[in-house]
């Protein structure tokens, strides 16, 4: 049996998590948790839609996988001490750690990934380097070291492909095939605008006027503040 613990915190964004957990779901053996501070309704970004956490924390104590989400929520799940201290007891012993868009800024604060390599969502990724992580801006995903076992991959749909990475670690290449046939995951999109070097400045202006109207909420906007603040703080520190 593989767990796989998905962290889902309110304000995360649907397909960060969605997508590769329509992937990962369909390993051998897999168990899959969405895990948060106990069971019940978790509202996504878009405030219409639930998700269901199945699993506490302290019911998940040894996962194999671990994925974390985006979502203008990060600063707030980040900044939770349950979060961190989570993170930083289940990551030693698990097979793999990994994030999507915004999610990898929730794995540096709890000090996942300091001194590695990662990646976020275009607008979040530099921040990155206030937690000790090298950003990189123009890989899909960024692939740990040798010996280590944490992974990021960028904004949102990139969930998918870290999906069938994993899949691959785990189950092997022949297996990780079948799963993208079986979703049909066979990416043909109509417009090439899908990462910032391709976009033109219109269409980077109206991407960022939409990213703008959920990080300007009064929630994401106070808890990103105070999460930049105790980054600051901590580079005075060291």
């Amino acid at each position: 049996m593989t767990q796989i613990a998905i962290v889902v915190y309110p304000q995360f964004t649907a397909l960060d998590f969605i997508g590769p957990y329509e992937v990962l779901r369909n390993l051998p053996g897999a168990q899959v948790r969405f895990v948060w501070h106990e069971p019940g309704p978790v509202a996504a970004d878009s405030g219409v839609l639930l998700v269901g956490a199945t699993h506490s924390f302290d019911e998940t104590p040894s996962p194999d996988v671990v994925l974390v989400p985006g979502g203008p929520g990060f600063a707030e799940a980040a900044r939770d001490p349950k979060v961190r201290t989570w993170l930083t007891s289940v990551a030693p012993t698990a097979d793999w750690v990994a994030s999507v868009c915004t999610g990898s800024l929730v794995l540096a604060a709890a000090g996942l990934l300091e001194g590695k390599r990662a990646t976020s969502h275009w607008v979040a990724v530099n921040q990155l380097s206030a937690w000790g992580a090298t950003p990189v801006t123009d890989e899909r995903i960024v692939f740990p070291a040798p010996g280590d076992r944490v992974v990021t991959a960028a904004g949102v749909s990139a969930g998918i492909d870290l999906g069938l990475w994993l899949a691959g670690q785990i189950a092997g290449a022949e297996r990780a095939k079948a799963i993208q046939l079986f979703i049909e995951y066979d990416p043909q999109p109509p417009f090439d605008s899908g990462h910032r070097s391709k976009a033109g400045a219109g269409t980077v202006s109206r991407s960022m006027a939409m990213l703008t109207r959920d990080s300007l909420r009064p929630g994401p906007l106070k808890a990103a503040s105070a999460l930049l603040w105790e980054s600051a703080v901590r580079r005075v520190r060291r």
